[in-house]
């Protein structure tokens, strides 16, 4: 089943590049049978970004949570983790 537009996540991540991100972020979103559909990243400098599309219809954890545990890495780690419906983060960054 394909995913619609309320399934689709964009999360993000910022912050000073070190071993493991994409691994922690990643695992996350396995634990919670999230799918990524297409990750972007980049380092420039010591900085670390990364773009990630998900799809959250086959998931075993609701957005909230997943926004709540990614929440808490980014805490724990240092980083800026944005979690954003894809319908969402499309409005916001609309030219």
């Amino acid at each position: 089943m394909a995913a619609t537009s309320a399934d689709r996540i964009v999360v993000t991540v910022l912050g000073k590049n070190r071993p493991g991100i994409v691994a922690r972020v990643a695992g996350i979103l396995a634990e919670g049978n999230v799918d990524i559909r297409d990750i972007t990243q980049s380092i420039v400098e010591d900085t670390f970004t990364m773009t990630m599309l998900a799809d959250l219809a086959p998931a075993t954890c609701d957005f909230s949570s997943l926004q709540a545990s990614l929440s808490d890495l980014g805490e724990n780690t240092g980083l800026t983790i944005s979690v954003q419906r894809e319908d969402v983060f499309n409005f916001m960054h609309r030219l």
